[in-house]
């Protein structure tokens, strides 16, 4: 296993046994470039297979291309003009009863307590056409392994992981409720991305229970931000 030299992995929950046929979206959130890794194994852990919508980059890289090909994952072209294609792909897998993995975020989370931030539509707006339930998933200490960017951070970080083998936790969590919005109402899709976003953040919560605010583990160079921040449920202004 990929993830056994550098983490120890735990997974808890599962998808609803009415949900393991298909199709079923899982949404997670986003914290490092090892995230693909530690999701796939834990899916695996789980008993289950996910198409990953996966950026257009890891699919031109030697090697790891090649199996994300050949593994039938969903490559996402982001800034290109054809990035909406990837929804026609995702939603032809759901069709075909597929399990779908994806980052509502859009990006790895540059919010300085590392929750995940505002949403991209992408997702939500399939769930709402295609009526496919989204389960959220929650991912904490895979930020450990791997760094944000560059060759040289990425080595000191797994030569730091092959030595402390930090703990990766992976939960499988509720089905989002989706309920009550209008896929034709204006301003739908944002909705549904808010309560899909609120539905992570919640299982994350007990993922990181002693590291309420700030994690503990900081990648030095990983950027910060708050210009994406999400707002809570009972913070949102209303309309």
């Amino acid at each position: 296993m990929v993830v056994a030299p550098v983490a120890r992995l735990r997974v808890t929950g599962g998808l609803p046994p009415e949900l393991c046929g298909g199709p079923v979206i899982l949404a997670v959130n986003h914290i490092g470039p090892f995230d693909p890794v530690a999701i796939t194994a834990a899916c695996g852990a789980a008993g289950i297979a996910p198409r990953l919508m996966a950026t257009g980059g890891l699919f031109r890289a030697p090697v790891v291309g090649s199996v994300m090909r050949a593994s039938g994952h969903i490559r996402i072209n982001r800034r290109q003009a054809n990035v909406a294609a990837a929804v026609d792909d995702v939603t032809r897998a759901l069709a075909a009863g597929s399990h779908v993995l994806g980052y509502p975020e859009g990006r790895i989370t540059l919010d300085p307590g590392m929750w995940p931030e505002r949403g991209k539509t992408g997702l939500a707006r399939v769930a709402l056409a295609t009526g496919a339930p989204v389960v959220a998933v929650a991912q904490w200490g895979a930020h450990e392994v791997a760094a944000w960017g560059g060759f040289g951070p990425t080595v000191r970080a797994l030569s730091r992981a092959l030595v402390r083998r930090p703990v990766v936790r992976v939960h499988f969590g509720a089905v989002v409720d989706l309920s009550g919005i209008d896929p034709a109402a204006p301003g739908a899709a944002q909705r549904a991305t808010d309560r899909i976003i609120d539905a992570i953040t919640g299982e994350l919560r007990p993922l990181r229970a002693d590291e309420p605010r700030l994690p503990r583990y900081v990648d030095p160079v990983r950027p910060l931000t708050l210009q994406r921040r999400h707002r809570p449920a009972g913070t949102r202004p209303i309309g």
